[in-house]
């Protein structure tokens, strides 16, 4: 069986929090990527074990509890094991027509890494710099 994580997430305008070391993210793909989920990391880090974004994602990524309610008793969410933090590719509405973005709202600035999850070869590297808004064509 296939489990969409929130089918409506994003649907609606998007806030960036930024400032300080602390920017944004907006990824542009083609229309054929909407609902393909994009996973993040620092550059390099892809082969150690996901972090949930400690220390270089400012504020909660949004995941939904996959597991039973006795599992995630007193934790208020789970992320998948083994998962980067990761949005989808939603179309969204713009002045210039409908855009295609995966956007990742609070990112301390640095360097990270993009791929198609699960397993996806990392397919953009880039820097991310404080009170930004940082914009990325997917190739």
């Amino acid at each position: 069986m296939t489990h969409v994580e929130n089918p409506h997430a994003g649907q609606g305008m998007v806030v960036l929090d930024i400032g300080g070391d602390v920017g944004a993210l907006v990824v542009s793909t083609p229309a054929a990527m909407v609902g393909v989920e994009i996973e993040i990391c620092p550059s390099g880090s892809r082969g150690h074990e996901p972090d949930e974004g400690l220390n270089w994602w400012d504020g909660e990524w949004r995941s939904h509890d996959h597991s039973s309610p006795d599992e995630s008793a007193g934790h208020g969410h789970h992320h998948h094991e083994g998962a980067w933090p990761h949005v989808a590719v939603i179309a969204r509405p713009s002045p210039a027509g409908i855009q295609h973005t995966a956007v990742y709202p609070g990112l301390v600035q640095g360097t990270y890494d993009l791929w198609v999850r699960p397993d996806g070869p990392t397919a953009l590297t880039v820097t991310i710099t404080g009170a930004q808004v940082t914009t990325a064509d997917w190739p």
